[in-house]
């Protein structure tokens, strides 16, 4: 999708493409709160056809929905008839974002601080987690809290700030050699990229790690360059498709002198993965394609290569219970392979979750953007929780992760949050040590 794609210029057939059936309704978080047409799928699809038609005008009004929909996709899994919906929500959420007599002042300063001035630049990205590790490290965050400061920016950044990301210790490029190689003894199968995310690559630099140890175990040397670009999918699913491009050149550029020797290029967040899957969509270039055909998700990448089995140290069984980041189950269609590689660890019970494939409510920058409709959706996920008993949630995808572990924090609940290939690592240190 080019940066100046509208909704008058999309091919009429994907914009006629839904039925009207339904049955997408029951699957639309926004819906199940509202009980309201116009905040189900197909509400919104009869609003983007009416500016396709030149009867809405492109205003506050297909904004509103634009930014009500959490952007989770669980409307593709569910419709019969394979309505584009993510080629139709992306062209009207840049259509409007692009239309400088839309929103609040104070809405398009934060996304323009976001999306063009943090995320575009990984420096200065690297140079915000520096200063909020320091700002974590010192305690000086808990006497900030301590003082409600925080309510004086807002009322959602205030409720927000006790689940801002923690800063690892180290991040990914500290932590993360550019060229890692299996130990001595392990048949080397291969050669793979890692891509280390922006977020991910401060706050989650342990599941990067754990993500090389695991490819490592397995016989895979490992390639993660320094200081990544972000892949370009906050971008492109908050409405700023030329920053997406841009990103996404940045990043592939990065892997470029290896590129050809790579068997893989691995990506562990769901949201991230969906995007970078698509690359060819955004940039229509050849090099796009080889890009799309190589990006595996790494429980996709596991299972279909094949991983070892970890050995058992006879404990007590843990029990877990899964939940499905939305852009890799809606996304990209995996749903089986991060269960496979659960039901694969040796001391662990999978208790399935009621509506596992339901959104959490984090969706991006949504939780920011929308901190009400968030919680709500939040609430309901941790309902579902609560009814499985069990002592871990495990999830693929680190905007997942931060809402539902600050969710089950505020709720007093000692539930954890750990993700797949972790445990996966742990285990595998465990039938070592």
């Amino acid at each position: 999708m080019s940066a100046t794609k509208q909704l008058k210029d999309l091919d009429y057939s994907v914009l006629q493409q839904c039925m009207h059936c339904g049955m997408c309704l029951p699957t639309c978080p926004t819906y199940v709160s509202t009980k309201r047409e116009r905040n189900s799928p197909r509400g919104r699809i009869a609003l983007m056809r009416a500016v396709a038609d030149g009867n809405l005008e492109v205003g506050q009004e297909l904004a509103d929905e634009m930014n009500y929909c959490l952007g989770c996709l669980a409307c593709t899994t569910a419709c019969p008839a394979g309505v584009d919906y993510t080629t139709m929500f992306e062209t009207a959420r840049a259509e409007t974002e692009a239309n400088p007599n839309i929103g609040t002042t104070k809405r398009r300063l934060l996304r323009f601080l976001l999306l063009d001035k943090v995320f575009l630049y990984p420096n200065r990205l690297q140079f915000l987690g520096h200063l909020l590790r320091i700002y974590q490290q010192t305690g000086l965050d808990e006497f900030v809290r301590a003082l409600k400061l925080p309510y004086l920016l807002g009322k959602s950044i205030g409720r927000l700030e006790p689940q801002a990301p923690r800063m690892n210790r180290e991040f990914s490029d500290e932590c993360i050699d550019t060229w890692e190689h299996p130990p001595e003894g392990v048949a080397r199968r291969g050669k793979v990229g890692v891509l280390s995310g922006c977020v991910q690559s401060l706050a989650f630099s342990d599941v990067n790690r754990d993500t090389v140890d695991v490819l490592l175990h397995n016989g895979w040397s490992v390639f993660t360059p320094k200081s990544q670009s972000c892949c370009g999918s906050i971008h492109a699913h908050n409405g700023a498709p030329g920053l997406a491009l841009k990103t996404g050149e940045n990043l592939m550029n990065q892997f470029e002198r290896e590129f050809f020797s790579l068997d893989a290029i691995i990506t562990n967040a769901g949201g991230c993965g969906s995007h970078l899957k698509h690359y060819h969509s955004l940039m229509g270039t050849e090099k796009a394609r080889q890009w799309d055909q190589k990006v595996k998700d790494i429980h996709e990448f596991l299972v279909e290569t094949g991983f070892e089995i970890p050995g058992s140290r006879g404990g007590e069984k843990h029990r877990l219970t899964y939940h499905e980041s939305c852009h890799l189950c809606h996304g990209q269609g995996i749903k089986q392979a991060p269960r496979e590689i659960l039901d694969a660890l040796p001391d662990c019970e999978r208790i399935e979750l009621p509506n596992s494939d339901t959104c959490c409510g984090s969706a991006g920058i949504y939780n920011v953007l929308q901190p009400e409709e968030s919680a709500r959706v939040l609430d309901r996920k941790l309902e579902s929780i609560k009814t499985t008993g069990a002592e871990c949630v495990v999830t693929s995808n680190p905007g997942c992760h931060l809402q539902i572990q600050g969710g089950l924090n505020s709720l007093g609940l000692p539930i954890t949050v750990d993700q797949p290939v972790s445990l996966l690592a742990k285990a595998y240190r465990e039938s070592f040590s």
